[in-house]
């Protein structure tokens, strides 16, 4: 991975916070393009090794999120916007990208919930889709509703400083 596939990257997923924050979500300008780039910078620089590792990348960040999206924890968006980031940066950073934004995405959530007004009655329906989840096997567990509204939020807002905590300890 170089210098050039974060910077280029990060640019990319700077306009994507923006959309993402604004309109709750990541458009096909943004995320097709930065797929493209991030597979042909890779080509360009290292030849057809750069190809493989652009191409491995982007399908590791596509399949682990395509799961999230099946389960309904991120929009498609997000999907394609980690095929990109996968396409600048390889397997290992990639994978490295979700787990921290995963993790600061239960914090935000965690803050969310926090902040809401029926914050008891939350966390007990969160214990209690958990326990079900892990006894019963029940896949209810992926949202949290208020007044039969999905609870959501911007996953721009953990994956941008998941990217940043990655190139920090990576």
């Amino acid at each position: 991975m170089t210098e050039w596939g974060l910077w280029g990257c990060l640019l990319f997923l700077t306009a994507a916070l923006f959309t993402d924050v604004r309109w709750m979500r990541i458009p096909n300008w943004i995320t097709l393009p930065a797929f493209l780039a991030g597979i042909t910078l890779q080509t360009v620089i290292n030849g057809w090794q750069g190809l493989l590792f652009s191409l491995y990348g982007s399908g590791a960040g596509f399949l682990l999120l395509l799961i999230m999206y099946f389960i309904g924890a991120v929009g498609a968006g997000d999907v394609k916007l980690f095929a990109a980031i996968g396409a600048w940066t390889g397997v290992l950073f990639s994978l490295q990208v979700i787990v921290y934004s995963v993790l600061l995405g239960a914090v935000v959530g965690l803050l969310l919930i926090l902040s809401r007004r029926d914050t008891g009655r939350r966390l007990r329906s969160t214990i209690s889709r958990t326990a079900g989840f892990l006894l019963l096997r029940r896949m209810g567990l992926s949202a949290v509703r208020q007044n039969g509204e999905l609870l959501r939020f911007p996953f721009m807002l953990a994956v941008f400083p998941g990217f940043l905590c990655a190139y920090y300890y990576f």
